[in-house]
């Protein structure tokens, strides 16, 4: 397991480039509309990498302060960029008490990361939250759309291998 911050290049492919450039121009000049256009950029991009913040921070005519500050305020918005596959563990109190810890825990120990972290393939980010609103299920999981509940760390391996290319 890594303990140092890896940092991840930034590719901008022509199709999603053109698509930022047509996003600002429909934007420029429309008051208050940096946090749609952070979260339709961040569709874009599947994050908000500091080359995307500059660009639209320059095209809105607002300082990169203000552009961070939104995407660094908003939990919704991520500066670095998520898997294919999106692992939240719950440690809201029901599943907080019920374990979720632990199956945090085996999550990092399976997949070689710490909560925000990425897989070097990209295949997999695991991130901690606080409530996905199923707390009858506790200790629950997503992973993208997928709900998993009352689940104990000898789980984490057979859902894993659930999403195994």
């Amino acid at each position: 397991m890594k303990n140092k911050l890896e940092v991840v290049p930034f590719v901008d492919t022509p199709e999603q480039h053109a698509k930022l450039v047509e996003l600002l121009e429909s934007y420029k000049g429309v008051p208050g509309a940096l946090v749609q256009v952070l979260q339709k950029a961040q569709l874009i991009y599947g994050y908000l990498p500091l080359e995307v913040q500059i660009k639209v921070a320059e095209d809105l005519g607002v300082s990169l302060e203000e552009v961070y500050g939104v995407v660094t305020f908003y939990s919704f918005f991520s500066t670095v960029p998520k898997g294919k596959y999106r692992i939240s563990v719950c440690l809201g109190t029901a599943c907080y008490v019920k374990g979720s810890q632990k199956i945090l825990d085996k999550l990092e120990e399976k997949l070689g990361i710490k909560s925000g972290g990425l897989t070097p393939d990209g295949k997999f980010s695991l991130d901690a939250c606080r409530c996905v609103g199923a707390c009858g299920l506790a200790p629950v999981m997503m992973i993208n759309e997928e709900v998993y509940g009352k689940l104990v760390p000898g789980d984490v391996e057979g859902i894993l291998a659930k999403y195994a290319d």
